[in-house]
């Protein structure tokens, strides 16, 4: 029989209001998972267990009073420690921040909270956020569910960590050029990165982008959609973003039915010849096979982002140096080391920013547009473009990246995540959806594309082949050996992984 824990959110929630399972119930049976498997892994660094038992019983009382209840009510959610969480601990993963406890919730978190849902605590991620291998010098790695030793990608890798392990139903997570994506992809859960302006970003500082992109993570897609209902949306805190748009979104928790031997499928392996690994190409090609049995058309998209990793790095080092200009400064090196405690991929392309000419970005801008153009046409011809997660499998923990794939020189923090930055670049909705397991006993994932906002038919499209997957063992939602991460805590902390302050510094 399964633990609480385990169940997925719909399914815990339909039992809650059936008067079959409480919320301390299922609150205590998550908890006492993150006990047994976070020692090996590193997900949960900020736990607030009291103030959740507290909500939980509170929730089990007024649901026993017959009083309205939020649509989250009583499921534990994990938030991303980069937002703003009142009365916890919000790091951002930076030493500058180790004692930083904001008084207000960031957008994402108040709507989460006004949802009724059970806050369980902060999930770990890089310094402010910005990499792909969830490692920081305040807590040091999490490791992947899987084999702890390897990367569990980034930047919202506690989250898809503490999702995989069961620690909680569902998370929150945030995406630059693939932090909601490559971490789903390297732990066997569900991510989406919403049309940009779906989700509200209250601490936006450019008007128009699709970077920052905040959004959900579960265990599958209905359960990534039931978040998305609540934290989706324009309301009056969210008009602090300038992209937030009106929307229904509490249709996101009813998603429309998909045909799956009706769909109409593009796919790619490289995007059009981006950097992939044989490994990935092989187990892609793998899985193409088996989705071709299920829908009704398949074949090779004529798509070609091969230069959006050079827009991406203009377009970053603009936005980078908008974001930190007025911050940069709080970095000590009198108080925090060398770099002061700021990440050294954030400082690179702020760096870089600064000889960044204003022609070079309105060029990357040009551009930009025009492969927005040529991937949305892409959906004249095909439901949903699907592509890898993630360019290599996932590696060791250590390397803040890999140094080349396949012989190639990787030349820096970007240039192997161009699978899903050149996705970032042109901005269309993408969910991330675990698809097996690879050659080396790690998830495999899928990118699923859609035209811009069409967010929910793509969400259907995604349960539809969720389903489909989950009739094949070798493309099933993958589960982690959680008694084999029970016993691993000791070897884990000898590595030196878990200890404060270990973790080597990112450049």
């Amino acid at each position: 029989m399964a633990e609480p824990c385990e169940l997925t959110a719909t399914g815990a929630r339909q039992l809650m209001a059936a008067g079959e399972l409480s919320a301390m119930e299922l609150l205590g049976s998550c908890l006492l998972r993150a006990d047994a498997t976070d020692g090996a892994v590193n997900a949960l660094v900020v736990r607030d267990d009291d103030s959740a038992m507290s909500t939980a019983q509170a929730i089990d009382d007024a649901r026993a009073r017959g009083e309205p209840l939020g649509p989250l009510a009583g499921l534990p959610v994990a938030i991303k420690d980069i937002q703003a969480t009142a009365g916890l601990t919000t790091t951002y993963g930076a030493v500058p921040f180790a004692s930083n406890v904001p008084t207000a919730d960031d957008g994402i978190v108040a709507r989460v909270r006004a949802a009724d849902a059970v806050i369980i605590g902060k999930t770990n991620t890089p310094e402010l956020s910005i990499g792909a291998n969830t490692v920081n010098r305040l807590f040091g790695a999490t490791g992947n569910p899987f084999d702890p030793s390897l990367t569990c990608g980034g930047s919202s890798g506690g989250s898809a960590v503490a999702l995989s392990c069961g620690m909680a139903p569902l998370a929150t997570g945030s995406d630059h050029g693939g932090s909601l994506r490559i971490p789903a992809s390297y732990c066997g859960v569900v991510a989406h990165r919403s049309t940009p302006g779906t989700v509200a970003h209250d601490e936006r500082t450019i008007g128009r982008t699709n970077y920052s992109v905040s959004g959900p993570m579960a265990r599958t897609v209905a359960d990534a959609a039931l978040l998305l209902s609540v934290v989706a949306g324009r309301d009056r805190d969210a008009r602090r973003d300038p992209m937030a748009f009106p929307l229904d979104a509490a249709a996101f928790a009813e998603l429309p039915a998909a045909d799956a031997a009706s769909l109409r499928v593009g796919v790619s392996a490289d995007l059009g010849g981006l950097l992939v690994s044989e490994v990935v190409r092989t187990v892609f090609a793998d899985r193409v096979e088996r989705l071709a049995a299920v829908v009704g058309s398949i074949d090779e998209a004529d798509i070609d982002l091969s230069d959006a990793l050079d827009v991406d790095w203009q377009l970053r080092s603009d936005i980078f140096a908008t974001n930190y200009h007025r911050s940069i400064h709080k970095f000590d090196p009198d108080t925090a080391g060398p770099d002061g405690g700021f990440n050294p991929n954030i400082r690179a392309t702020y760096d870089e920013a600064l000889s960044t000419t204003v022609l070079d970005i309105a060029k990357a801008r040009r551009r930009q547009v025009e492969l927005f153009r040529a991937t949305d046409a892409l959906f004249d011809t095909y439901d949903v473009l699907i592509c890898p997660g993630v360019s290599v499998p996932p590696f060791d923990w250590h390397e803040l990246y890999p140094a080349e794939i396949d012989g190639q020189p990787v030349r820096n923090y970007m240039a192997w995540l161009g699978l899903s930055a050149a996705l970032t670049v042109v901005g269309h909705p993408t969910t991330a959806l675990p698809c097996g397991l690879d050659g080396q006993g790690t998830p495999f994932g899928l990118q699923l594309v859609g035209p811009s906002y069409s967010d929910r038919r793509l969400l259907g499209i995604a349960a539809a082949l969720e389903a489909a997957f989950a009739d094949d063992p070798v493309t099933a939602r993958p589960v982690p050996d959680v008694e084999l991460l029970s016993t691993l805590e000791t070897a884990c902390r000898t590595e030196g992984r878990l200890v404060h302050a270990s973790a080597p510094p990112q450049s």
